[in-house]
């Protein structure tokens, strides 16, 4: 079901990506409403990159899409690839910089097909440079990026975080530079290619960090659960689990002070400035800590919030979902699969008050579409079906 009435129903995008930085860009490009096509190869009995494609992963990612089969190591094959860029708007891939060329789905062949045309290329590391041919992987982008060198507790060794960050922030970026180059082209008439890696999001993404040694010359180090600059922020025990408390400026810390029922602490010469609590953060934990395994979580986090001072709890995966604020927020919704039935998937965290994102459709089965897209193309049932008997689509 193609959408009508949505921010990006008149544009048409061509997805090669694979994986999950490319896929995440088109994601967002697909939810509001552009026509997606997403061109796979056509089965083979191996193994796809991307994993099964029942499962949670793939289908959160490749919703609102429309799966065409296509051989692009075939003449043929590319033949129809281009008349699909004739009519699109903006190609994605994320191929390892060489292999696009050998499947003519470089930005100089696609211009010459349509000079409207957006090229956005996701790699590991560039489209050029020393690693430029390096395949991409994102936990080698945590490491390369300094991410692991700031996470984890100080000498327990270098620590991965808990989601494909670099992945992720890469295909936002992406879906951010898709954006800019569809308005740039509203005043100059033309495409151009937009290009973004692993490494680049993964270090824009370390933000003051980096930018402590780019200014300082700082190397920022491992602080566990301590916040870098802001003390005391991080996990305290309670009696029935842990929860998060944040403290940044002197009114906050005095409030909190108060509601854990030691307000002295304010003139103890260990904690009365930022930086005694930052160079005693130690202590300042601990007796934090002595206070807030006496209590419940439950309990903190009300006195807390109620005098201005943040403090949540560290919900599981499913007391995520069940939170109040996360239903009347309704970052989960339901979609409706033909075969796998109904299920959940993650919604957008944007939202519109006119055209908001929608999820439309669940993740299309291999070429469920081939044959219908073919027909918008022009081709005839005969050459259809020649095609599918030979391999192309």
């Amino acid at each position: 079901m193609l959408a009508t009435n949505k921010p990006l129903s008149r544009f048409k995008v061509v997805d090669l990506s694979r994986v999950r930085a490319g896929p995440t860009c088109v994601r967002q490009l697909a939810d509001w409403g552009a026509d997606v096509i997403k061109i796979e190869a056509p089965p083979d009995g191996r193994e796809a990159l991307g994993g099964d494609r029942d499962n949670s992963d793939f289908q959160n990612l490749h919703r609102n899409k429309r799966s065409v089969t296509l051989n692009l190591k075939l003449e043929e094959g590319r033949q129809i690839f281009h008349k699909l860029v004739a009519e699109a708007d903006v190609v994605v891939e994320n191929y390892r910089p060489d292999v696009k060329y050998r499947l003519g789905a470089d930005y100089q062949t696609l211009e010459g097909i349509n000079e409207r045309i957006i090229l956005v290329s996701i790699s590991g590391f560039g489209q050029d440079g020393p690693y430029g041919n390096r395949a991409g992987f994102d936990q080698i982008a945590q490491g390369m990026g300094g991410l692991m060198s700031i996470t984890g507790a100080p000498g327990d060794g270098p620590m991965r975080v808990g989601i494909p960050v670099a992945d992720l922030c890469a295909g936002m970026f992406a879906a951010q530079g898709t954006m800019l180059a569809l308005l740039e082209r509203e005043v100059s008439g033309k495409g151009q290619w937009v290009q973004t890696s692993l490494l680049e999001a993964m270090i824009q993404m370390l933000d003051f960090q980096a930018a402590r040694y780019l200014k300082e010359g700082d190397v920022p180090r491992q602080a566990g659960n301590d916040h870098p600059t802001n003390i005391p922020t991080g996990v305290f025990k309670t009696l029935n689990g842990y929860i998060n408390i944040a403290v940044a400026g002197g009114l906050m810390f005095e409030r909190c002070c108060d509601a854990l029922g030691h307000p002295e602490w304010v003139e103890n010469d260990l904690f009365i400035t930022a930086s005694a609590r930052s160079k005693n953060r130690v202590e300042m934990n601990r007796v934090i800590s002595e206070v807030t395994i006496t209590n419940t979580s439950e309990h903190w986090i009300e006195l807390l919030n109620s005098v201005g001072c943040p403090a949540g709890p560290i919900n599981t995966m499913d007391q995520v979902f069940k939170d109040p604020q996360v239903k009347h927020l309704k970052m989960a919704v339901a979609v409706d699969h033909p075969r796998l039935g109904k299920f959940g998937v993650v919604n957008q965290a944007i939202k519109m008050s006119r055209t908001p994102s929608e999820v439309r459709t669940a993740t299309p089965d291999q070429g469920d579409h081939t044959s219908e897209v073919l027909a918008e193309l022009g081709y005839d049932q005969s050459t259809i079906l020649r095609l599918h008997e030979t391999g192309v689509v």
